[in-house]
């Protein structure tokens, strides 16, 4: 029998296709079943204009089946078939779609769709197979045909009988090489797990022959190998049922069965989208991050499927960086693929469904922070962290979209509380909403620069974790009150007559400090009377964009630079040691050096910043105490 050659384009593409298109090899079952599918499908909408043609699904169903000794691997349906017309058109010109002009004469609209979109998924059998073979009888039709092609050369059609309508591919599997290993696309464990990762939701059953153990007839205590045909797959898809049919418990399964993670969810959102594009999700919100969640190495994404079929493991495109955590899938018929289905076209509709997501991932948040504190703290404690990157990346960017979403520890509730709680009690005469950083509560609590503020009974917020002040600095206001850090030079509080009067002191002592600060040098850039301190003798403060936990911060990182805050030394015109100061300046101004470099070190210390040279410090704290 003659060979008939592919066209020209076709046969590059085969080459193609078989060495490079497709990234994986086992996609190719994954396409053989959607095609099975699409077949089965062609039946279902010819039975529904056609009154002789009764479809009864029970009778309709996917088969695969493994001959280990012949090296073969077929997979058959009963589904429409196809003629010798259509097996020359579908199959001798790679890319020409039958289920797609398909789906365009019967302007198919019932929900059911057909999958395939590419007449080229086919031919991904050839990258595991030397020569395929097709069977295949066509719906009213008595005569069968065979297509055989061997690859690249060419293809041959010829009659020959098949009892049933339906299709038959089989392949003949390659040998395995030094490289590759063919042999597991023969092993029922194999194939298998194949069709649940790719095929668990086509709506037909995929069935293979699959060995058991069985107790042996007549004999207690004793089983015996039976093989009998089992479903593989699940069919119906858990996000294509009715909300009301699902409890808790089938989430939390199916989050497990997907392994999603190790944990429980601690919520989820199940959407069924019917606009200007539709799609089904459900989406989880885990208990607790990845072991590698804050690493490089972890990689967000859902899974993505077309119409029941997985077409990416984690797409990425559909969740922002800032909702990375959410787990799940989405199902979608509206999505533009590419040649091998494994790629997504960035299209419109990918972006409405993204758009669409992230606006569903900020309601339920939102709806835990209001109705479940408690969940939503825990959810805070666990991806906090995220959320606050999501505001200081891309310029502050988001930072509307969820600054109502962060928390912060309050000085005065003694807890988590949102922006709005902390604008929604602040006095009539706050100007700011006050801020000290720290690595813990218990360091910040200690501050001599909360002093002042927490004597004018305002609150502060407790910045315990390194992204929160650059984060802060990015939204910069919340309801028309800016954020102003407790160690900020200004800190719009107005001196009461006490106070006043240490201004007038302060020009008193001017001499004083500036020779304090020709001591310091350019370890800091002024020494000046506090007005915030009451009991501590001496703290520091900053001024300009970067505060001293910011510089902490910036110098423990690689590209971190040589960055420092403009420090001010502020000395405690209240305090004894202001008098001893006052008694070296006009007496010894080399014990005046003495004090000064002690209490800057002391606000070194105090900072958690490390002292330049420890050795000088101790050998001061030693001259003191002679």
């Amino acid at each position: 029998m003659a060979v008939k050659e592919f066209k020209a384009e076709s046969k590059r593409l085969l080459e193609m296709m078989i060495n490079s298109i497709y990234t994986q090899r086992e996609i190719f079952l994954r396409e053989l079943i959607s095609n099975a599918s699409d077949a089965i499908d062609k039946i279902y909408y010819k039975a529904l204009t056609d009154d002789k043609l009764v479809f009864d699904k029970e009778n309709y169903y996917i088969k695969v089946t493994a001959d280990k000794d012949a090296r073969t691997l077929t997979i058959s349906d009963t589904g429409i078939g196809m003629t010798q017309e259509e097996l020359e058109t579908n199959l001798g010109v790679i890319a020409k779609s039958g289920s797609l002009a398909f789906k365009k004469e019967n302007e198919l609209k019932d929900g059911h769709n057909i999958i395939g979109q590419f007449g080229v998924g086919f031919y991904s059998a050839f990258m595991v197979a030397d020569e395929v073979t097709v069977v295949s009888r066509a719906l009213g039709s008595d005569q069968a045909y065979k297509w055989h092609s061997k690859g690249a050369d060419g293809y041959t059609i010829e009659p020959c009988e098949k009892e049933a309508v339906g299709t038959e591919i089989t392949m003949k599997i390659k040998e395995n090489t030094e490289d590759d290993n063919y042999d597991e696309f023969l092993q029922e464990y194999r194939l298998k797990a194949i069709i649940k990762k790719y095929s668990d939701f086509i709506r037909y059953p995929v069935k293979m022959d699959v060995k058991v153990h069985k107790p042996k007839e007549g004999a207690e205590n004793e089983f015996e190998e039976q093989v009998e045909e089992q479903t593989v797959n699940s069919m119906v898809p858990i996000w294509r049922k009715n909300k009301n049919e699902l409890t808790s418990e089938d989430y939390e399964n199916f989050y497990q069965e997907k392994r999603y993670g190790f944990d429980k969810p601690l919520t989820h959102l199940h959407i069924s989208a019917d606009g200007a594009v539709v799609y089904q999700a459900i989406l989880y919100i885990p208990e607790n991050p990845p072991f590698d969640y804050y690493t490089k190495e972890y990689e967000k994404g859902l899974e993505l499927y077309s119409n029941g079929v997985l077409i990416m493991n984690k797409c990425a495109d559909l969740l922002p960086d800032y909702f990375g955590f959410v787990k799940g899938m989405v199902d979608s018929e509206d999505l533009s693929l590419n040649i091998s289905r494994e790629m997504l076209q960035h299209d419109r509709q990918l972006k409405l469904i993204a758009k669409n997501i992230k606006n569903k991932i900020k309601s339920q948040l939102a709806s835990l922070l209001k109705d479940d504190r408690e969940k939503y703290e825990k959810f805070f404690k666990a991806f906090g962290r995220q959320l606050k990157f999501g505001v200081y990346n891309d310029y502050g960017m988001n930072k509307d979209e969820l600054q109502d979403l962060l928390l912060f520890y309050s000085s005065t509730e003694k807890k988590q509380v949102t922006l709005d709680e902390y604008v929604a009690r602040m006095p009539e005469d706050q100007k700011y909403i006050y801020y000290a950083s720290g690595e813990s509560i218990q360091r910040i609590e200690r501050l001599p620069q909360t002093e002042l503020v927490a004597d004018k009974g305002y609150e502060i917020l407790y910045f315990t974790d390194d992204i929160d002040e650059f984060a802060i600095k990015m939204i910069r206001s919340y309801k028309e009150k800016e954020f102003r850090s407790v160690s900020s030079g200004d800190l719009g509080i107005e001196p009461s007559a006490d106070e006043k009067q240490d201004e007038a002191q302060e020009s008193e002592t001017k001499d004083l400090f500036e020779h304090m600060k020709s001591v310091l040098s350019d370890k800091v850039k002024q020494v000046r009377a506090s007005k915030r301190l009451k009991s501590h003798p001496v703290c520091l403060t900053t001024e300009g964009d970067v505060s001293i936990e910011m510089e902490k911060i910036l110098k423990q990182m690689p590209s971190g630079g040589d960055v420092s805050a403009d420090k001010i030394l502020e000395i405690n015109v209240n305090h004894e040691v202001f008098q001893s100061l006052k008694n070296a300046f006009e007496q010894d101004k080399e014990k005046l050096s003495l004090y000064t470099n002690l209490l800057y070190n002391q606000a070194l210390l105090i900072e958690g910043l490390p002292i330049q040279d420890p050795v000088d410090f101790t050998n001061d704290i030693c001259k003191i105490m002679k």
